[in-house]
C-alpha cells in the first residue's frame, strides 16, 4: 500500500540550527571518494582534477587561522586559497567535491551556492563569517552569481574567509571572471567578480553529461491515467507525493528555496499530474532549486504532461540562465528514468 502525501500542502519550518547542521554532502553523495569516481578516458581533463583536487586535500588545514594578525603580517601564500571546478553539467563536479569534502580534515561546510546566501540571510553576513572562519575547508556547489547583490555578498564572503585561512573549493558551469553574464549588467561589477576570481586556481574539467553516457533518451511520460497504477506498482510499502503540477509551482511561491530539503523530506517517490511548460523566469528558477533537491535525495519521479526536455521555453534554454535549466532537465530526466525504467540516476 503506498502512503499518499502532497507536498503543495506542505509548509515546512527551518532554524538557523537546522541550517548550519545541513551543511555537509547529501546522501547521494555520502559515500563518494576519489577512488569511486570514474574518469572518461577520452577526456584527459577528469583524471587530472581528480589529482588536482586530492593534492588540494593534502594542504587543507595547512596554517588555518591567525585571525588579524595571519591577514596583516603572514606570508603571502604561494597558491591561491581556494580551487574551482569549471565544467559542463553531468561531468562529476559534484560527486569530485564531495570527494573533496570527505578527504579533507574538519571542521568543513558542504552546500550549494544557495544554502550560503540562505546562510547570510539568517544570520547576518558579520556572523556568518565568524561561523565559517573557524573551518578549515568551505566548499560551494552550483556556483553562480544571478543578481547584483549576490556579487557583492559572495565577493566579501570569499575574500574574508580566505583572509582567515579557510581553504575554498567550488563547482559551477562558469568560468570566475564570466560570472552574471547575460544575468544583470556585469560589467558594472567587474571589481566584485575580479576580487572573486582572484581567490580561485581553475581546473577545467571537459565532457559530456555521463548521465546521458550509453543511456536511452528519457521515457515518455505517462498518460494521466496511467499514474495510479504504476505509482502502486513502482512504490509499494513508501511515501509518495502526488500532485498537480500547476498547484506545485504556485505553492513553491510561497516556501523559501532554503526549505525545499524540508519540503521534500520523508519523501520516497514524486507523482506529477499534468507537467506543463514553465513560461516565467522566476517559477523556473524556483523549480531548478526544486529539481537540485530531489535529485540530491534521488526521488524517483512518475510525470504525465509534456516532456521533461519541453519544461522550460526555448527561449529561457537559450538564455543566461541557460546552465541551470540544462543541469535541471538532465537530472529530472534521470529521475524519470529511475521512476520509469528502474535505471540508477
Amino acid at each position: 500500500m503506498v502512503q499518499i502525501e502532497q507536498l503543495a500542502a506542505r509548509t515546512p519550518a527551518v532554524s538557523v540550527d537546522e541550517i548550519l547542521k545541513g551543511f555537509y554532502p547529501s546522501p547521494r553523495f555520502g559515500e563518494v571518494s576519489f577512488d569511486s569516481y570514474r574518469p572518461d578516458h577520452s577526456q584527459p581533463s577528469q583524471a587530472a582534477a581528480v589529482k588536482a583536487l586530492s593534492a588540494f586535500a593534502d594542504g587543507v588545514g595547512a596554517n588555518h587561522g591567525g585571525g588579524l594578525f595571519r591577514k596583516f603580517f603572514a606570508k603571502k601564500p604561494a597558491t591561491r586559497a581556494g580551487i574551482y571546478l569549471d565544467g559542463g553539467f553531468g561531468v562529476g563536479k559534484t560527486h569530485l567535491l564531495a570527494s573533496l569534502w570527505h578527504a579533507a580534515p574538519g571542521p568543513k561546510a558542504f552546500g550549494t551556492f544557495v544554502e550560503y546566501t540562505n546562510l547570510v540571510g539568517a544570520l547576518s553576513f558579520r556572523k556568518t563569517v565568524e561561523s565559517l572562519s573557524h573551518y578549515k575547508l568551505v566548499c560551494i556547489d552550483e556556483f553562480e552569481l544571478d543578481d547584483p547583490g549576490d556579487t557583492v555578498l559572495m565577493s566579501r564572503l570569499m575574500r574574508e574567509l580566505a583572509d582567515a585561512g579557510v581553504k575554498l573549493a567550488a563547482t559551477s558551469n562558469t568560468l570566475p571572471g564570466s560570472l552574471g553574464e547575460g544575468r544583470f549588467a556585469a560589467v558594472d561589477f567587474q571589481r566584485e567578480i575580479q576580487v572573486l576570481a582572484d581567490q580561485f586556481d581553475v581546473v577545467r574539467i571537459d565532457g559530456e553529461d555521463f548521465r546521458h553516457r550509453g543511456l536511452p533518451a528519457a521515457p515518455a511520460p505517462l498518460r494521466t491515467e496511467e499514474l495510479k497504477h504504476r505509482m502502486r506498482a513502482e512504490f509499494d510499502g513508501r511515501t509518495v507525493a502526488v500532485d498537480d503540477f500547476r498547484g506545485l509551482i504556485e505553492h513553491l511561491a510561497g516556501v523559501h528555496p532554503s526549505r525545499y530539503r524540508q519540503l521534500i523530506a520523508g519523501i520516497d517517490g514524486v507523482v506529477w499530474r499534468d507537467v506543463e511548460t514553465i513560461t516565467e523566469q522566476a517559477v523556473a528558477l524556483r523549480f531548478v532549486v526544486l529539481a537540485d533537491r530531489l535529485y540530491d535525495k534521488n526521488v524517483p519521479i512518475l510525470a504525465s504532461g509534456v516532456p521533461f526536455d519541453k519544461l522550460f521555453t526555448e527561449e529561457m534554454m537559450g538564455g543566461g540562465y541557460m546552465k541551470k535549466y540544462f543541469r535541471a532537465v538532465s537530472r529530472l530526466t534521470a529521475l524519470a528514468r529511475e521512476g520509469q525504467n528502474h535505471e540508477p540516476a
